[in-house]
């Protein structure tokens, strides 16, 4: 498909916002062009209740029941009242034990035996349960587009760990199945928690109102010390040790720019309301000795409009954090960090425009807001949809990534008729011939992802 039809329809956060939009002008009656404002309603923002409305009894399912799958879970049964967890899935028996034990012991939440499954098709024994109405999705990504598309086939809500697929396959899967959700009136929200802040959404409202002018440039910054990895263990096969490693190996995860810069490349996104038109970049690794990942990248995205977005990400201990977005405009810039209370626009002489007020407007964890927002969904019929505004900004990763590894130019085009696809090709305990630990690509050397 052509990039226009691709990005036809596309809602930004479930109030029909197309990606590319601007303040339109209108005629006043003196034949002068006025700015057209946007209220809250209008651009889809949320109510940011502290706790779910009360309803119905919900009963969800946890697939993937990791450490993050675990605090997902968790951060589902606190958002309101009548929530539960009926069913686990996961491929290692010891996670899901320690996971149905944390849910026990911190919620009071116990799943039956009979609820309980392991292995590659736990997730169809779980959609096959009429009594589950919601699926959490949060195994290793690699997964994410065949669970996702099931779920919404089993015309289940689903929450939906970022990021959503590590390849252009990946991708296009999941636009399809988000469109289907929206035509069976299903609930997705996403783990792209930033957009569950109220202070990034006031800032957002503000932008997008025209206080710092036309948009021209962002930058997104994903800087943090070296990530959790595991040694293997003789007893470990290939499929195994890659899995229980997940976040080291790209096939599973995407390594460091898909998987954790997203957070700040979906933000850029949202605030500059478009995809780029191409991608130049670079990346490699210092320090990192555990799988087949690069430990730092960076990213120039060109757009079709003029406008530019550098993103960088960098898992490296000793170096200085960084988890930021800046949204330059013709009149100011807007200065976003969710690592401090600290969002606010400024002019380009310093002056503060506009501060979000902290005290007045306290912000909540927005990983437990986001399932307030889930549930309220669900409970009030409010629709919510996040499923392809969170593939677009995790396309637009997977084409840094790839421009890094050529070396090349890579286009927004090449990527979405790609069809590079990464993983085998079956799920199952083994061997992996494909796979070859502490090899990375090697800019220069690695063919472009059209090729």
């Amino acid at each position: 498909m052509k990039r226009r039809d691709f990005l036809s329809n596309t809602a930004l956060i479930g109030a029909g916002i197309p990606l590319g939009i601007s303040p339109v002008a209108l005629s006043s009656c003196s034949g002068q062009p006025t700015a057209k404002f946007y209220t809250p309603e209008e651009l889809g923002m949320f109510s940011f209740e502290k706790v779910a409305p009360e309803g119905k009894p919900l009963k969800a399912a946890l697939i993937g029941c990791g450490s993050r799958g675990t605090g997902a879970a968790l951060q589902f049964l606190a958002a309101g009242k009548e929530l539960s967890i009926i069913a686990l899935g996961d491929v290692f028996a010891d996670r899901l034990d320690s996971c149905r034990k944390m849910l026990k012991e911190h919620q009071n939440n116990e799943v039956p035996d009979a609820n309980c499954f392991i292995g590659f098709d736990a997730f169809k024994k779980i959609l096959d349960m009429n009594e589950v109405e919601l699926v959490l999705l949060c195994t290793p990504t690699f997964f994410r587009p065949e669970h996702f598309k099931a779920a919404v086939d089993a015309g289940k809500h689903v929450f939906m760990e970022k990021p959503c697929a590590v390849d252009p396959i990946g991708i296009r899967t999941v636009i399809a199945a988000s469109k289907s959700a929206t035509a069976k009136g299903l609930t997705v929200v996403t783990g792209t928690h930033k957009r569950h802040r109220r202070d990034y959404w006031e800032a957002f409202l503000k932008v997008r109102n025209g206080l710092i002018g036309d948009l021209v440039y962002a930058t997104a910054h994903g800087h943090q010390g070296a990530m959790w990895f595991k040694n293997r263990r003789p007893e470990w096969n290939d499929m195994e040790y890659c899995i229980r490693n997940w976040f080291n190996i790209y096939w599973l995860s995407g390594g460091l720019f898909i998987d954790q810069t997203i957070h700040n490349i979906d933000v850029a996104t949202w605030f500059l309301g478009r995809t780029p038109a191409k991608a130049v970049g670079f990346g490699g690794r210092a320090q990192r000795k555990i799988g087949d990942t690069y430990d730092f990248m960076a990213v120039d995205y060109h757009y079709d409009n003029g406008t530019r977005m550098l993103a960088t990400g960098r898992q490296i201990d000793g170096c200085d954090g960084n988890f930021s977005e800046q949204i330059y405009g013709s009149e100011g810039v807007a200065l976003l960090t969710d690592s401090s209370e600290n969002v606010m626009i400024k002019d380009y002489e310093g002056n503060i425009l506009w501060q979000y007020d902290y005290k007045a407007m306290p912000v909540k964890n927005p990983y437990e807001q986001e399932h307030v927002h889930l549930v309220e969904s669900i409970r009030l019929n409010k629709k919510i949809n996040q499923a392809e505004a969170l593939a677009y900004s995790c396309q637009i990763a997977i084409l840094g990534c790839e421009a890094a590894f050529s070396g090349k130019v890579l286009t927004w085009e090449e990527m979405m008729s790609s069809s590079l696809k990464y993983g085998p090709e079956k799920a199952e305990f083994g061997a992996l011939p494909d796979y070859h630990e502490g090899i990375v690509p090697i800019p220069g050397s690695v063919p472009k992802a059209t090729e």
